[in-house]
């Protein structure tokens, strides 16, 4: 018997420039409440008026960046869910700006179960060592195997989540 999922009845934001990426989430997430936005000033207005679970941003065409800022003020975990800004550089700054976890749009299929392990784990940081583990093939293929260890920021953040512990697994 399947159990059900911790994320049934959620509150959750997506925020995207392509309407079919929405769409997708949005089905994807169908047991959540989603909220969705297709600009930063709609996804700006809805995360100073709402309370969310998690939101999920998009990088380009909606400043996501400048979103997530606000969403970690508000105490929202947030996702950041990518295609054209999958870079060591975007993955850095989402890490320093305070995103809980980092995937790319051609993961996509993958972030329902990534959003059950945040809330699952109150949207805490120690989920960016799981999330990593889950994309880390993806990563070796885009920028080079064990690009994390050439880079003393990753090697450094990469030392810390290990410190806290391996994420429990339901």
């Amino acid at each position: 018997m399947n159990a059900e999922s911790p994320l049934k009845g959620r509150k959750i934001l997506v925020v995207d420039d392509e309407p079919d990426v929405l769409t997708t989430v949005a089905e994807i997430l169908d047991m959540c409440d989603v909220d969705k936005a297709s600009d930063f000033d709609t996804a700006l207005g809805l995360i100073n008026k709402n309370k969310y679970d998690a939101v999920v941003l998009d990088i380009m065409g909606v400043n996501g960046f400048e979103l997530l800022k606000n969403a970690v003020l508000r105490g929202f975990p947030a996702v950041m869910l990518t295609a054209h800004a999958v870079t060591p550089e975007a993955l850095k700054k989402s890490i320093e700006l305070g995103a809980v976890s980092f995937m790319p749009k051609e993961l996509m299929t993958e972030l329902k179960d990534l959003l059950e392990d945040v809330v699952r784990g109150g949207g805490k940081r120690l989920w960016w060592l799981s999330s990593l583990q889950k994309t880390s093939p993806y990563f070796d293929r885009k920028f080079g195997s064990h690009w994390h260890e050439k880079d003393k920021f990753f090697k450094e953040f990469m030392a810390g989540l290990n410190k806290e512990g391996k994420p429990p697994r339901s």
